[in-house]
């Protein structure tokens, strides 16, 4: 890793605002859309750029801001990194936002979110907090395949159960789903279930597919030529040089998708899950003329 001095931390609107307080990330999922070459990374992917000064940025955002919203974090790079265990800025930056009572939504496939369980539950007592988990493989041995350098698929379902038990609302991303690896009925419907039996409050999936683009491309090829030999000539056969790689089954594994949530009571549109997720809610309602 090497560190740098970020010139900003906060992205987005009064509405609702994104950070990310690492570029990169040593999770090495085959799959995954950061690497792409328009993000412009201008050191190699493994090799993690760390905001030092991020908390203190984010101090000085918030304490200037009249309006509180959801801050977001996750979307390029986790926060939960191996090298968050030492370093502890996404920690740091938890306590900015309970101390300003802003809300926060942060996205991760590790359990050692689990630490700061304690700091989410403050603040989603004072404001909100939403825990979204990424979910893709059910089968452990294909998890450590696509996902190597992070906990298995179980273990972070564990993390979701303890969640809920704290009252902390929960939202999965079941995506991407890989075809012809990952894209099976079995598959989709364990991890659905999972879902609903630990009280997930949504469901975000992009159509149970694939994208790729220039720079991930060419990592999730060099994958599949590795652990699915012959499998990279099929993908070409199949969607050329494409950027959505729909799965062939996406029309019944919609279908499960959404008879599981609609049975549930679960969220399952990325809209829905969007809104909920970007949604704070006033501290206190309003007096009405009623209550003098």
């Amino acid at each position: 890793m090497h560190f740098v001095d970020a010139k900003g931390i906060l992205n987005g609107n009064s509405d609702h605002y994104g950070m990310n307080i690492y570029r990169g990330c040593s999770h090495g999922c085959i799959y995954c859309d950061s690497r792409s070459r328009c993000y412009q990374f201008d050191h190699p992917f493994e090799d993690i750029e760390v905001k030092r000064n991020a908390p203190e940025l984010l101090e000085q955002a918030l304490k200037s801001k009249k309006k509180k919203c959801m801050i977001g974090t996750g979307s390029m790079s986790d926060p939960y990194m191996h090298c968050e265990e030492q370093l502890q800025l996404t920690r740091k930056c938890l306590e900015i936002i309970r101390k300003y009572e802003f809300g926060v939504t942060m996205i991760t496939k590790s359990d050692r979110i689990l630490r700061d369980i304690d700091l989410l539950d403050e603040i989603n007592r004072s404001a909100k907090c939403v825990v979204q988990m990424t979910l893709t493989t059910y089968d452990d041995e294909l998890c450590k395949i696509i996902e190597p350098n992070v906990c298995n698929t179980k273990r972070r379902i564990e993390v979701l159960e303890e969640m809920q038990k704290r009252g902390i609302p929960t939202v999965v991303w079941i995506t991407p789903i890989l075809p012809f690896i990952n894209d099976t009925e079995e598959n989709i419907t364990s991890i659905l279930n999972e879902c609903a039996r630990v009280g997930v409050k949504g469901i975000i999936d992009f159509g149970m597919g694939l994208t790729l683009r220039e720079g991930d491309r060419e990592y999730y090829y060099q994958a599949l030529d590795k652990y699915f030999p012959g499998l990279k000539e099929k993908y070409i056969e199949t969607y050329g040089n494409a950027y959505e790689l729909p799965s062939p089954n996406t029309r019944e594994l919609r279908n499960i998708l959404k008879k599981i949530c609609k049975e549930n009571g679960i969220l399952s549109t990325p809209e829905e899950c969007f809104t909920y997720m970007n949604e704070l809610p006033e501290k206190y309602s309003q007096m009405s003329i009623f209550d003098l």
